[in-house]
């Protein structure tokens, strides 16, 4: 059987994962087939990089998430759809700018008033 599982990687108590797609009998931190991703818990948000393409991929040939790895494929997807939806900032002229060519326009006014 296919499981989509964590390899842990880094230090001792610094732990650094890599999302991999892995056969169930090999060890957890050796061989495996793919890797999709990578999680790592220290930072406060957890940082979560996940390609949710390769996951479904993987998924729809009959791959088996974790637990773990179903939470997290949760929450990347979350945030992908969150990402998505955050409209783009549009910027506004500079107010000097504009402050700029107001004076300008109005004095043309008066010179041409005169």
């Amino acid at each position: 059987m296919v499981k989509i599982r964590l390899r842990r990687m880094g230090a001792k108590k610094a732990p650094f994962y890599r999302v991999v797609v892995a056969d169930s009998h090999f060890p957890r931190d050796g061989r495996f087939i793919e890797e999709i991703g990578t999680y790592n818990p220290i930072p406060n948000p957890a940082e979560i990089k996940i390609n949710l393409d390769r996951a479904n991929h993987w998924i729809k040939n009959g791959a088996q998430p974790t637990d773990t790895v179903r939470h997290l494929l949760k929450n990347a997807a979350a945030r992908a759809a969150a990402a998505k939806t955050e409209a783009p900032a549009v910027k506004a002229p500079p107010v000097e700018a504009a402050a700029a060519e107001a004076p300008s326009a109005e004095s043309e006014a008066v010179t041409a008033a005169e």
